[in-house]
């Protein structure tokens, strides 16, 4: 019964693992398609790109609508700062 258990959570709570945003330093791409698909992966749905101070922004959003503001550093592809735009 309880290898049952450990074995049902183990698989609902998975999923919400691999969602989560990025940090500050991860490298998600210098390119909008590397970019679009890293923060894709981590649950953001890119929404446009603009240049901004020196910076790539990307405008995303993840599955509970909640719009976010990435920046990335055109040269390395780190991400630089994460804003929230609620």
């Amino acid at each position: 019964m309880t290898k049952h258990l450990v074995l049902a959570l183990s698989l609902v709570l998975t999923p919400a693992i691999g969602f989560a945003m990025p940090s500050v330093g991860d490298v998600i791409g210098t390119n909008p398609e590397d970019a679009t698909a890293a923060l894709a992966t981590a649950g953001c749905t890119v929404d446009e790109f603009e240049a901004e101070d020196g910076q790539i922004e990307a405008k995303c959003h993840d599955e509970a609508s909640k719009r976010y503001e990435v920046y990335i550093d055109p040269a390395s592809g780190a991400v630089t700062k994460i804003k929230s735009e609620d």
